[in-house]
């Protein structure tokens, strides 16, 4: 469902769900597979972080919270919310700790 979906339709889909009734079409099952099946980038794949993203990256790497980060750069914690899903989406990890990581591994620091 769509955050912006009505309330009525939320409430529909739930019943199909809690029914056992499928509540997605083909064409959103085709995306949601095709996206799962996806693979993840290597440790040596060529990522295009911009250069906000490496400076996030970067403090990443030191362990400041968005907060921290936010204040430091002068943005909104949830614009640094923003840039840190972009750089996990990008370099395929899912969590901070791997980020940092991956930057050290290649060298950002």
């Amino acid at each position: 469902m769509l955050k912006s979906a009505k309330r009525k339709e939320l409430i529909s889909a739930i019943k199909k769900a809690a029914s056992g009734e499928m509540i997605w079409t083909r064409t959103e099952l085709r995306q949601v597979s095709g996206a799962l099946a996806t693979p993840r980038l290597g440790v040596d794949a060529e990522v295009s972080l911009t250069q906000r993203e490496v400076q996030v990256v970067k403090q990443l790497v030191d362990g400041m919270s968005n907060k921290d980060i936010g204040d430091d750069m002068d943005i909104s914690y949830e614009t640094v919310k923003e840039h840190v899903q972009h750089i996990l989406r990008k370099i395929g990890v899912t969590d901070r700790t791997q980020a940092a990581v991956w930057a050290l591994r290649n060298e950002l620091v």
